[in-house]
């Protein structure tokens, strides 16, 4: 006797969407011919039976497949036998049935998109439900409540189902598989860096911390930049302390000096030029003003999304990004500029309202899979120290913050305490953190002027 999955529908006596025969076809199609279940494991889940018994039996199917056995009639049998489940399933008969049912499986592919058709349909049905629930929740705010439900729909629509907890075997699987392709590491194109930290993988949250005129948001820009010249990947900066037209015209200084474009003959531009002539202390020159028109037309190329929100919050972040990933279909970089500018002091504890952003923008790097590079502050405290590097211990409300990055990068630039050094345009990238990687430091050339970095040799 076969039993049917628990449903919650909506409040008529309506059937759940289901397609039962599809289902039972698909299942004696792959008892019958041993390739048909390769053409379907990829798109077709568990879940997506109506049935309980026929997502037992396609269960042990994909077990055995991705051992590399095989799934006739006999060892699947075997398989529920061994692990108590053919009597759940409705016995030999049940399994005979199906294979008598079934005459070829060479139509498993539109099938098995007909069962997932109507989980969909199931699942568009559950999630109306919820967000009917959540509009009742008034004493929840609404931007929460909205991101919430944008949520479930989004996963819906990006077939993203069905429990986080796999088999081990389908994990090795999936591992194997992405040695070669799916979830690269980008190298950021510092060579020390990238010896330290390899480079920015998805799912991971990058700390850039350090004082005030350390050069962080240049920092982040130039990371920005090398995502996508390296890997044509588009990026999103979320500023809440520059607007869009003043990250704009550092990034045209940048691109100024950039060697990929030195067969331009483009004007190196300071990144304080463009200042000096709104202000009219500086006019720009006619000379100026065509190296800037190319400039213009290299930025508006760019996969580069640019948000200056001051109130935004993770969820607000999230939901943009999801669009952009919709959009773009990948998203290379998510950079936040910065932490504590998003954990406002409303009375509460300012400690607990940091971790709370740091830890939503872990997750949200790991619920869209893409990496996620935050900048911080550091506290005053090394102002009052002979060796003013900083450290982990020196990160505002340090504890939380170690906890949840993957990476923690302190930069330092001994010219901004030290005039006379012998530093002089040396930027020092302190990784004093690296969840994957190593520690240590990375010295790079920095030129503060432009916000570009070269490699030192």
């Amino acid at each position: 006797m076969t039993e049917q999955l628990n449903f919650q529908g909506d409040s008529s006596n309506r059937l759940p969407p289901q397609n039962v025969e599809a289902e039972e076809a698909i299942l004696g199609g792959i008892l019958l011919d041993p390739e048909a279940i390769g053409r379907v494991s990829d798109f077709l889940i568990p879940q997506a039976f109506y049935i309980s018994a026929h997502k037992d039996i396609y269960q042990a199917a994909l077990r055995l497949f991705s051992q590399g056995k095989p799934t006739d009639l006999l060892t699947v049998t075997s398989w529920l036998t061994d692990h108590d489940l053919l009597v759940r399933v409705g016995g030999r008969n049940k399994l005979a049935t199906l294979v008598d049912r079934t005459v070829s499986a060479v139509n498993i592919d539109a099938l098995a998109g007909l069962v997932m058709d109507k989980y969909l349909r199931r699942q568009l049905i559950k999630a109306g439900n919820e967000i009917v629930h959540l509009g009742y929740e008034t004493e929840t705010e609404l931007p929460k409540i909205l991101d919430q439900s944008e949520q479930k729909v989004f996963r819906l629509s990006h077939h993203s189902f069905g429990s986080n907890t796999e088999h081990n075997s389908t994990i090795n699987i999936t591992a194997y598989e992405d040695l070669n392709s799916g979830n690269p590491i980008y190298p950021t194109g510092i060579n020390e860096l990238d010896n330290l930290m390899l480079g920015f993988e998805g799912g991971t949250l990058t700390l850039v911390a350090g004082r005030p005129s350390m050069g962080k948001s240049q920092i982040a820009l130039f990371l920005a930049f090398q995502m996508i010249l390296l890997h044509d990947l588009p990026v999103v900066i979320f500023s809440l302390e520059m607007t869009k037209k003043q990250l704009e015209y550092r990034l045209w200084s940048l691109i100024s000096v950039t060697n990929a474009y030195k067969h331009l003959g483009l004007t190196p531009l300071r990144s304080d030029r463009i200042r000096r002539h709104r202000s009219g202390n500086q006019p720009l020159e006619d000379w100026e003003y065509k190296s800037i028109a190319k400039i213009v037309g290299i930025a508006s190329e760019l996969p580069l999304y640019m948000n200056d929100s001051r109130g935004i919050t993770v969820s607000g972040i999230a939901s943009e990004c999801r669009q952009i990933k919709a959009k773009e279909g990948k998203l290379g970089l998510v950079i936040v500029d910065y932490l504590q500018m998003m954990a406002e002091d409303s009375g509460g504890n300012r400690s607990y309202e940091l971790g709370d952003v740091a830890r939503g923008l872990y997750k949200m790097a790991g619920d869209l899979n893409v990496p996620v590079l935050a900048l911080s502050q550091i506290s005053r405290g090394v102002e009052s120290r002979q060796n003013k590097r900083p450290m982990m211990s020196d990160l505002s409300q340090s504890g939380i913050l170690e906890m949840v990055a993957d990476n923690i990068i302190l930069a330092y630039r001994d010219e901004y305490y030290n005039p006379d050094t012998e530093d002089q345009g040396i930027l020092e990238l302190i990784m004093a953190k690296s969840r994957h990687g190593d520690t240590g430091t990375a010295t790079v050339f920095f030129d503060k002027s432009y916000g570009i970095i070269r490699n030192l040799g």
